[in-house]
């Protein structure tokens, strides 16, 4: 099983940014797909963005397409989401997730995460 430890959260104004980390220990990291996902308040949890073992294909939700850029260092087994131009409706609590196969990743039983909030 993966063990995934996720960081980076916080408050932060509207138009601002931030830099999510999710650091798996695995030792075939390259191998797993990863993908970020988001559960706001009384909300279901929502896809985010996921990203190839090879960092080669990148695919995003349409609510953070050209805002949001997921990316990873297979060398430090992380994966990164940076989250530019933010919005009040990107407050949640966000997931991060790893799994062979990019169908499976929703399946991901999420545990840690770490609480994005947008507010003046």
């Amino acid at each position: 099983q993966v063990q995934l430890v996720v960081s980076g959260g916080g408050l932060v104004q509207p138009g601002g940014s931030l830099r999510l980390s999710c650091a798996a220990s695995v030792r075939t990291f390259r191998s797993y797909y990863m993908g970020w996902f988001r559960q706001a308040p009384r909300k279901e949890r929502e896809f985010v963005a996921a990203i190839s073992g090879s960092g080669a294909n990148t695919y995003y939700a349409d609510s953070v397409k050209g805002r949001f850029t997921i990316s990873r260092d297979n060398a430090k087994n992380t994966v990164y989401l940076q989250m530019n131009s933010l919005k009040p409706e990107d407050t949640a609590v966000y997931y991060c997730a790893a799994d062979p196969m990019i169908g499976g990743l929703g399946s991901s039983i999420f545990r840690e995460g770490t609480q994005v909030t947008i507010s003046s």
